[in-house]
């Protein structure tokens, strides 16, 4: 769908900018709301989510009910389980006994659900906004103006360099773009992976498969004190739950800090199945002899430098207070993602909530603005939403509350209480 001008006399309800699953979810279940004018902007010339990652077998670490609209809507027809059934694979999954879709497979579901939206417009980049008689005004870089009541930030995260790695120079990757550059990774003589979360796994598992026919070292690096695997257990998942969010959101500001980083485990950890495999390949491969690969834990990346076609990485054993360097010719950054402000919001900076940190200040409803009704934020609340806010089975939740806020009135029953304990005396 291509972007069409806009008359200066139409004011939406809501803009959407940006098209990650969350506000992809918005749109689908924004749709069948007759009360409701919303559009959506997306830069990217179509969907696209997490591409470089597309990993043979790589799944994801939540089940096919947290799809796009079944935790909000699961009579809606753009549920992953419709999704099957058209594309005549419903009866396969079904056989296959396993309720974690393919990350591929969720990527074409997201892709098909897209495709069947009139609110959508791709290619569509956002220059700047307003806040013009009372409406937010919209201008894209084609020269396009849109008007709306309200907007709904959907830009996700982008990927996250270190600040030891800020103007390196070399051909280092973030894993964003693992699977476009596998093949000319793989012609180095040693490969270095800095990070301990599900990815890094993913590209260590899959480096370490193929590290006979391409014969280069493997070094695998963590600042974490273990390859620790993520927390799956069901009280543990209660913490998905709008108790929870309830909890945590009215806990003072430094404690909702402290508990961020204590709950990484919760959310950024590795499949235990993965871990194990991982494990399991090491010892195989070990039966010829000793393994060319390395795994270093409890140490910190403090230097990059990049000379003659290798990386000299400078790392802090933290435990043992010990500096020591690895050198190597190939370099991947498993280091997750990050929110930053887009700059188009610059004009209307006044009109956001911001903490002692700088940080959004998200509202329990998830909006960020002065008036707590303008502008609503989608994953980027760890600080203020606890595991909630990245978690694919809570976007319909959010979903469903966003759109009360743009309503006025409930049309998606928002749950109150789901969980068996409680959070809070």
């Amino acid at each position: 769908m291509t972007a069409l001008p806009e008359s200066r006399e139409k004011t939406h309800d809501f803009v959407g900018i940006g098209l990650g699953p969350f506000n992809l979810g918005l749109a689908c279940l924004t749709e069948p709301i007759d009360e409701l004018d919303g559009v959506f902007l997306e830069s990217k010339p179509d969907f696209e989510w997490h591409s470089g990652m597309f990993l043979e077998g790589a799944h994801l670490q939540t089940p096919f009910m947290s799809d796009l609209v079944t935790l909000a809507d699961p009579t809606s027809p753009y549920s992953f389980l419709n999704y099957l059934k058209e594309s005549g694979r419903l009866y396969s999954f079904y056989i296959r006994e396993n309720f974690y879709p393919l990350r591929v497979e969720y990527d074409d579901y997201c892709r098909w659900a897209a495709s069947k939206l009139s609110s959508i417009r791709f290619g569509t980049t956002v220059a700047e906004v307003t806040f013009e008689d009372d409406v937010y005004v919209v201008r894209t870089t084609a020269g396009d103006v849109l008007r709306a009541r309200r907007l709904v930030l959907g830009t996700g995260t982008p990927p996250y360099i270190p600040e030891a790695c800020a103007g390196l120079g070399g051909d280092f990757i973030h894993n964003s773009r693992y699977q476009q550059h596998k093949r000319e990774l793989q012609r180095k003589k040693s490969i270095t992976l800095v990070g301990s979360g599900q990815s890094a796994a993913e590209i260590y598992h899959d480096l370490l498969g193929e590290i006979d026919v391409h014969g280069y070292r493997l070094n695998w690096v963590t600042r974490s004190p273990r390859f620790f695997p993520l927390e799956y257990t069901k009280l543990t998942l209660e913490m998905t739950s709008p108790e929870y969010i309830d909890y945590f959101h009215a806990l003072p500001e430094e404690t909702r800090y402290r508990l961020q980083t204590e709950q990484k485990g919760l959310f950024k950890g590795i499949d235990g199945e993965l871990i194990d495999a991982i494990f399991d390949l090491l010892y195989q491969k070990s039966i010829g002899g000793p393994v060319p690969t390395r795994l270093l834990t409890n140490s910190s990346l403090t230097s990059a430098s990049h000379e003659n076609g290798t990386y000299t990485l400078g790392l802090r054993q933290q435990e043992q207070g010990k500096d020591y360097e690895l050198h190597s010719e190939g370099l991947v950054l498993a280091t997750g993602y990050k929110y930053t402000e887009p700059a188009f919001l610059k004009p209307v900076r006044d009109r956001i909530r911001y903490d002692t940190r700088g940080n959004h200040d998200v509202a329990r409803n998830y909006s960020i603005d002065v008036t707590g009704r303008g502008i609503f934020l989608q994953n980027a609340g760890v600080h203020t939403h606890s595991i909630t806010s990245p978690d694919l089975g809570m976007g319909p939740y959010r979903n469903a509350s966003i759109i009360r806020e743009l309503l006025g009135t409930e049309y998606y029953p928002v749950e109150k209480s789901v969980a068996f304990q409680e959070f809070a005396v």
